[in-house]
């Protein structure tokens, strides 16, 4: 499945709250979710590389899934 980050995304990474969450740990963490996402919803409880909790707000639109932002715990 292919997955788009938002340039809305990509910013939020550079943030404190988000640091050491990488591009990587964005896409591999949408590819993980099974099923179709018709809206806008938020997945919780997802783990980067190095250890950080984070969740992803994400939809599916026809070109693949759409990863609207992020948000660092």
């Amino acid at each position: 499945m292919r997955v788009i980050v938002t340039e809305h995304a990509k910013k939020r990474l550079r943030d404190i709250r988000q640091d050491n969450i990488t591009l990587a740990d964005i896409i591999d963490a949408a590819q993980k979710i099974p099923g179709f996402i018709p809206t806008a919803t938020r997945f919780r409880g997802f783990l980067s590389q190095s250890g950080r909790m984070f969740d992803i707000v994400a939809k599916d639109i026809p070109t693949g899934r759409l990863v609207i932002t992020v948000i660092g715990k």
